[in-house]
């Protein structure tokens, strides 16, 4: 067993280890001594991640008391710069982040704006890098700034006041100079300033009573004269003021004081030096200025009232004139209607007469021209109403999914013909266009007049270009032409005729605008293009330059479905074996409703009538079997023909509906289409069409 005790530590080792510690203590007590006798803000600052990623931040991990003093900011230790400047965050960052970077020292003045002081501050990174500490040592130099700028303030107000003591010396127009010995209260005065308020030169070498040189300012301006003296005196630095006084002709003129209040270094004012200017020229010069200034103003007033009063007026004349020239346009209109009606209205009635005549003689051969006339009458009254409700866009639409490239090309040798040999027509069109949902009826329509249009504007013949293309609208392309973005067709009519001006171009879709002589065009024609395209959920637009043509291009939304083939004309009605279905007809028309009942009926169906839609409601509630409802759009006794069709398809849900509408009824459609198992026919309709209708929706 080993008994030997540990070896102790040696008595000198522990000395030497008591010595080393002393000596960092007393290194560290330097170190501190030193670290808080720095006059000026010291603090070491380490980089950390922040919000804005790997060293976005810092943290102020040491720092003396002059920090304190020179930003007011007390306990920094620990503290995170976008705690104490969230505002300024960024700019300090960068400021010290390129010191950490780099490794090379900055010097630079900043103002610390959260706590409204200017410093200067001396920027070092601690090595090695890799501790991410930058030392910073500033000072507060707030005050030396204001004395600056202080100082700055004072030169440049002492080079105006030099400037103007030259001016006016070059203009003769200095009184005197004065010499204010603040101190002693010594106010002493040149022999020109003497002489010119009428004072003995001899009291103004001597010396001359503050007292009596107020006596020569004008009453009205003595308040203000203390007032600017006493903030001079109290301020320092540079001193002018305006004010009247009496000179020796006993009249009161304008001068201007010019001087300097000296301030010994404790702020004690010593002394008042200055010059006086005669300034009457000067003031009465801007005196007459404002005064031309004001009358210029008032009659620049007065002048927008009166041109703004005769553009009121011309506005009026012009728009009674436009009027005029609509309410002409409406009386030639509704004119030639009432004419076109009566003949067509005389060709029914009469063939209705002779009808009637040749039933009772008996005469029964000769029936079926009378009925041929009748019904090519009525035809021709329908074409002309339907006119009339395209420019009102309230026509009925049959939307179909259309290949607008073949639309042209069909009429192209109709339009050819149209416009005579004299006008060469082409058509340019793009291959793969697009299909779009559009009436091609409406279509065709309108790319006719579009033509014709073209052709009236070249009466010495030229060329029409028909082209079709692709067009993708952004969103602003879309906002000029006041669609929605997206894909569309469009259609354009070109010609190399006379052109538009731009005021034409803007009522070119006013109704009864037209350029033609009266006599010759309604000004109907675009306006119904215009309300078919909008109506159709496309636009219009107009390019065209006097003397060199115009192209008219209509967009139309792209459809997603193909053109579906013509379809067959509907045959003839067919005569069936009673079926036993019934229909509920609904029209406030009694004609109307007697000879749709009569059809039904025909068909070997039953037939059910009401007179407005509370009368259909009543059927529709009760028990009776109602396989078909054809109602009228337009009711009367507050229920219409949509109102009718929905409140019966909450009632039965499957019941099938024809609307009989003479326009196009807003509340007929749903986002643009017919619901399911719904179907329109318009006024004025041939009996044979309605009956296939009938027959085949009840035969579904």
């Amino acid at each position: 067993m080993n008994t030997e005790r540990p070896k102790m530590v040696s008595d000198s080792a522990m000395g030497d280890a008591r010595s080393v510690a002393e000596a960092l203590e007393r290194s560290q007590a330097r170190y501190h001594a030193l670290f808080e006798a720095i006059d000026d803000g010291f603090c070491i600052i380490e980089f950390i991640d922040g919000p804005h990623g790997p060293s976005s931040d810092y943290v102020h991990i040491e720092a003396n008391t002059g920090y304190h003093r020179h930003t007011g900011i007390v306990d920094i230790v620990g503290k995170r710069l976008r705690e104490i400047a969230p505002t300024e965050a960024d700019a300090w960052v960068d400021l010290y982040g390129t010191v950490l970077r780099t490794g090379q020292p900055i010097r630079f003045e900043r103002q610390f704006v959260e706590v409204d002081r200017h410093i200067e501050v001396a920027a070092a990174r601690v090595e090695p890098a890799g501790l991410r500490q930058v030392s910073v040592l500033f000072r507060d130099i707030t005050e030396r700034k204001r004395a600056e700028a202080a100082l700055r303030e004072s030169e440049a107000i002492a080079r105006e006041n030099v400037q103007r003591v030259r001016l006016a010396l070059a203009a003769g127009a200095i009184i005197g100079t004065w010499f204010w010995d603040l101190p002693t209260d010594r106010f002493t005065v040149d022999e020109a300033f003497a002489r010119s308020f009428g004072l003995d030169p001899a009291h103004g070498r001597e010396g001359l009573s503050l007292a009596q040189v107020v006596e020569t300012v004008h009453p009205d301006d003595r308040e203000g004269l203390a007032r600017a003296i006493n903030e001079a005196i109290a301020r320092g630095g540079a001193y002018a003021h305006q004010y009247r006084t009496r000179r020796a002709d006993g009249n009161y003129y304008w001068l201007e004081a010019n001087g300097r209040v000296d301030r010994a270094p404790d702020g004690t004012p010593l002394s008042f030096p200055g010059v006086l200017l005669d300034v009457e020229e000067r003031r009465a010069a801007e005196a007459e200025r404002r005064r031309v200034t004001e009358m210029l103003r008032e009659l620049n007033e007065t002048l927008e009232q009166r041109v703004a009063s005769q553009t009121a007026e011309l506005m009026a004349a012009e728009e009674a004139l436009r009027q005029s020239q609509k309410m002409e346009a409406v009386g030639q209109l509704t004119g030639g209607l009432a004419h076109d009606f009566n003949n067509l209205l005389a060709g029914i009635s009469g063939s209705l007469d002779l009808m009637q005549s040749r039933l009772a003689q008996g005469r029964y051969g000769e029936l079926d021209r009378y009925i041929n006339g009748a019904q090519g009458a009525a035809r021709r009254a329908a074409a002309l109403t339907h006119r009339l409700l395209a420019f009102s866009r309230r026509q009925t639409l049959d939307p179909k999914p259309t290949d607008v490239n073949r639309l042209v090309a069909e009429m192209e040798d109709l339009i050819q013909r149209t416009v005579g040999p004299q006008i060469a027509v082409e058509a340019h069109m793009q291959e793969d266009l697009w299909s779009t949902l559009v009436d091609p009826n409406q279509l065709e329509n309108a790319l006719l007049n579009l033509s014709i249009n073209a052709r009236d504007a070249m009466p010495d013949g030229g060329r029409i270009v028909i082209s079709t293309a692709n067009r993708t609208l952004d969103a602003r392309a879309a906002k000029d032409l006041d669609l929605p973005a997206g894909e569309y067709v469009a259609m354009c009519v070109s010609d190399t005729g006379t052109g538009m001006t731009p005021d034409v171009i803007a009522k070119a879709f006013d109704p009864f605008f037209t350029t033609k002589p009266i006599g010759v065009g309604t000004g109907l024609g675009l306006s119904m293009i215009y309300g078919f395209v909008r109506q159709s959920g496309g636009h219009v637009e107009i390019t065209s330059e006097v003397g060199r043509g115009t192209q008219i291009c209509i967009y139309l939304p792209r459809g997603l479905a193909a053109e579906a083939p013509a379809p067959a004309p509907e045959p003839l009605p067919v005569s069936t074996k009673p079926q036993d279905k019934t229909v509920l007809v609904v029209d406030d028309e009694m004609l109307v409703r007697m000879l749709v009942v009569d059809a039904v009926e025909d068909l070997g169906l039953t037939a059910l009538e009401a007179g407005d839609g509370p009368q259909a409601m009543k059927l529709l509630r009760s028990d009776v079997r109602i396989d078909l409802l054809v109602t009228d759009v337009g009711l009367p006794n507050g229920m219409n023909g949509r109102q009718v069709a929905d409140a019966a398809r909450e009632l039965r849900p499957d019941l099938k509906i024809i609307f009989v509408t003479g326009y196009a009824e807003n509340a007929v459609l749903s986002h643009g289409h017919l619901d399911a198992n719904m179907q329109i026919v318009t006024k004025p309709f041939d009996m044979a069409v309605l009956s296939n209708r009938i027959q085949g929706m009840v035969g579904d």
